[in-house]
């Protein structure tokens, strides 16, 4: 996915509700906001990955359903992180009474909390550094567990809050949920 970076100088800088207000004003394009107030402005997907990521989602919601433990959300959800920046998974899930806590308009706007669980699923144009970073950023401001799907080379990156990352090589097993998301289970073939 082709990502391009505006940058403002420091005193210009949109507040939480002005990013909103922005992101509205332009809903056709995708958006998200480092700690740093630079705005990415990133492309549609592919339709590769946009098939694996309807998979992941599907998998996701559908044991989601089974144990109503929590939300799901798509793409398309952007969160308020602890330290500034508003960052959109491929897939999350947030605990129902983390989620519960939050007012209305807080879950109507980018929701100021960090998932317990992200995806990110890499496209062919994604930097490994960058989408590593990325992970990093999403553990640093409280994630409990998240996958990095790297497709091209049919690996995982499994992040795990306090944990070394780990690697799980090969599209023909599962990556597990572990204590975050118990008894969840993504048979990684459905990514090939």
């Amino acid at each position: 996915m082709d990502k391009y970076a505006i940058r403002f100088p420091k005193h210009m800088t949109f507040s939480d509700d002005e990013f909103y207000a922005f992101c509205l004003e332009n809903r056709d394009l995708k958006f998200e906001r480092t700690a740093q107030g630079d705005i990415i402005i990133m492309s549609p997907t592919g339709g590769i990955t946009g098939s694996r990521n309807s998979h992941v989602i599907v998998e996701l919601g559908y044991w989601n359903r089974k144990k109503q433990l929590g939300n799901v959300f798509d793409s398309s959800t952007g969160f308020r992180l602890p330290n500034g920046a508003v960052r959109s998974p491929d897939a999350a899930w947030v605990e129902n009474s983390r989620w519960a806590a939050l007012t209305q308009e807080e879950k109507e706007k980018f929701p100021p909390l960090c998932p317990n669980f992200v995806v990110e699923l890499m496209s062919s144009s994604d930097s490994l550094q960058e989408s590593r970073e990325k992970m990093d950023e999403w553990m640093n401001n409280g994630c409990q567990l998240g996958w990095l799907i790297f497709p091209q080379e049919e690996k995982v990156f499994v992040y795990e809050a306090g944990q070394p990352v780990r690697e799980i090589t090969g599209f023909g097993q599962k990556a597990t949920g572990g204590s975050v998301l118990q008894d969840f289970t993504l048979d990684l073939s459905l990514l090939k």
